[in-house]
């Protein structure tokens, strides 16, 4: 996938958005760990494009007792 914006890197809003997924999510996400990888600059967090698709392809499953299995295996 290709970003054609003038800056490489999404707000928290922005990637929420592209990965369908609340703002507040993302948030969480930071927090506790098993998001994707982000920037701070300053006060301000950003997400690349790389690295929300690459965290989106490593949650690929085939059944949902394996997304089951994930998330527990995560938490650990």
């Amino acid at each position: 996938m290709e970003f054609t914006r003038e800056s490489p890197f999404l707000s928290n809003e922005e990637a929420a958005a592209f990965l369908r997924l609340s703002p507040r999510t993302l948030e969480k996400y930071r927090v506790i760990g098993g998001g994707p990888r982000f920037r701070k600059f300053g006060r301000r967090v950003f997400y690349a494009g790389a690295d929300l698709v690459a965290w989106a392809a490593q949650r690929v499953c085939d059944s949902t007792s394996e997304a089951a299995w994930r998330a527990v295996s995560r938490r650990s």
